[in-house]
């Protein structure tokens, strides 16, 4: 057998290297919890932003999460929950209107059938459709997926057999509580920030 032969018996019987980014990309998305410089719990961002704010000064890490961040330079662990170095005024108005928004809101489930899905899986649905008269507000705008997008149409829902899960209400200080509750459930490092 030729070495040239032999060079390649051994690179095709050899299995393929697993690749790790997808391991990684999953880790860097996984909620952080963020808290004032009080230790108010104010918002949820995912684990690459709050490093960000980490290693910018912004911000120090309370809790970790067992998981570490390898560099060129350096290596450190995942936050779990991060504190802001500096007091941010949290204004007790509606949070602003957007597709992200809308969709933490309705926590990624199409408000018609239920299902649960990615954010990518999910559309935004006008309740009274534009052409209509329906604007894009907080009461007007739930969170769908596809197939029931195509199926309610441009049609009011009193025209349809379909129902919404919940009155469709605007985005508050309390709604953004109870989705960090929700989430904290899951999390015991969460709970000490959480429920008190």
């Amino acid at each position: 057998m030729h070495e040239r032969d032999r060079r390649n018996k051994r690179h095709h019987g050899e299995p393929a290297p697993q690749p790790a980014k997808p391991r990684k990309s999953l880790i860097m998305q996984t909620p952080v919890l963020v808290l004032n410089a009080s230790y108010e719990p104010i918002n949820i961002c995912a684990a690459r932003r709050a490093i960000v704010l980490v290693l910018k000064g912004l911000a120090m890490p309370e809790e970790e999460n067992g998981h570490f961040l390898h560099a060129a330079r350096l290596a450190m662990r995942v936050p779990s929950v991060i504190r802001l170095l500096e007091y941010r005024r949290i204004p007790h108005q509606t949070r602003a209107l957007s597709r992200k928004n809308i969709l933490l809101r309705d926590r990624n489930t199409c408000q018609y059938c239920g299902v649960l899905l990615s954010s990518g899986d999910l559309t935004l649905d006008h309740v009274i459709p534009r052409s209509r008269g329906g604007s894009s507000t907080w009461e007007n705008l739930v969170a769908c997926c596809h197939p029931c997008n195509r199926r309610k149409g441009n049609h009011l829902l009193g025209e349809t057999e379909m129902k919404l899960m919940k009155e469709p209400r605007p985005f508050t200080l309390h709604t953004s509580r109870h989705i960090m509750r929700m989430i904290g459930r899951s999390d015991t490092k969460w709970r000490k920030y959480l429920f008190y």
